[in-house]
């Protein structure tokens, strides 16, 4: 009995003389380091690669960062690589948005219509909201259409040919110990 109260204090003893985590710790530094170590398996990693690119490749411009978000934060994807493949997709996601309205006109069965991101850009900034709607809203349809239409296919294009990869890379990390 008397080594039953021993360990017991011992353990007290351990826990008691911890340092307490500040506030700043257990507010900032902790979460920072949980989203930045979360899913970093290489399937997790793999899936997170493949949902990213899904989500980076919406057809709205200053909308992917906000999608990236919102679709990685309930399924606990990396966010820091989330939002970093975000950026690294930008080259492919402008001209993917004339694909999307070519490919959504195609769908929908839609003469072709004169269309082009800066074009776009342009009129966003020169018309109200109404006006803007009213000239884009039906490229915006066809885009976001073909984009729907393609999730699957994106996803696994990414996925598959990823996968073997990273969980090559991942063993490739883990020779030195094994040996």
């Amino acid at each position: 009995m008397s080594a039953d109260a021993g360990s017991s204090s011992a353990a007290t003893a351990d826990s008691s003389s911890a340092p307490r985590r500040s506030f700043w710790q257990r507010r900032l530094v902790d979460p920072i380091k949980r989203q930045l170590t979360q899913g970093v398996t290489p399937r997790k990693i793999t899936f997170t690669l493949a949902v990213s690119t899904v989500c980076s490749l919406f057809p709205f411009l200053g909308f992917t960062w906000l999608l990236n978000l919102f679709v990685g934060l309930p399924l606990r994807l990396n966010q820091p690589i989330m939002q970093t493949l975000n950026q690294l997709l930008t080259p492919v996601h402008v001209p993917m948005i004339v694909v999307y309205v070519r490919l959504g006109e195609l769908i929908w069965g839609s003469e072709e219509q004169a269309f082009s991101v800066v074009d776009m850009v342009q009129n966003f900034a020169d018309l109200t909201f109404g006006e803007f709607l009213e000239k884009f809203g039906w490229a915006g349809v066809h885009a976001f259409t073909a984009w729907f239409i393609s999730i699957p296919l994106l996803f696994a294009v990414v996925y598959f040919p990823l996968r073997p990869v990273i969980d090559r890379l991942a063993d490739l990390n883990r020779e030195p110990d094994a040996a």
